[in-house]
């Protein structure tokens, strides 16, 4: 289960931001996961309180949104969304299209609390 280490890679950045900040609480956490990510959501929900415990995240809501898959196509050069299992240009067909997102696992949103 590579959700606990990618858990642990997440608090130390959670800590790292919050202490920048002077925050020693962190209320709410939010993360844009995409499907092509290889990150599995409810293992990575089941983790997160274990790791987060004794962190400024440790009663933190965990929020996640879903990241689109969005493809570029070399040969028109349109981007578009697409499904995880279907990369090809949405506009010509054209299979080699290049991932811009979908792949992703990105802190967007912290909520803190400053004392």
């Amino acid at each position: 289960m590579h959700e606990f280490s990618v858990c642990q890679a997440l608090i130390r950045q959670i800590e790292s931001i919050a202490g920048n900040h002077g925050a020693r609480t962190v209320k709410r956490i939010v993360l844009q996961i995409g499907p092509l990510s290889g990150v599995e959501i409810p293992l990575l929900e089941q983790a997160f309180p274990f790791v987060a415990t004794d962190t400024p995240a440790q009663n933190a809501a965990l929020v996640i949104e879903p990241a689109p898959v969005i493809v570029r196509c070399p040969t028109c050069d349109i981007e578009s969304e697409t499904q995880p299992n279907r990369l090809s240009c949405a506009a010509c067909g054209d299979s080699r299209t290049e991932l811009i997102s979908g792949d992703q696992m990105m802190l967007m949103q912290l909520e803190m609390e400053i004392e």
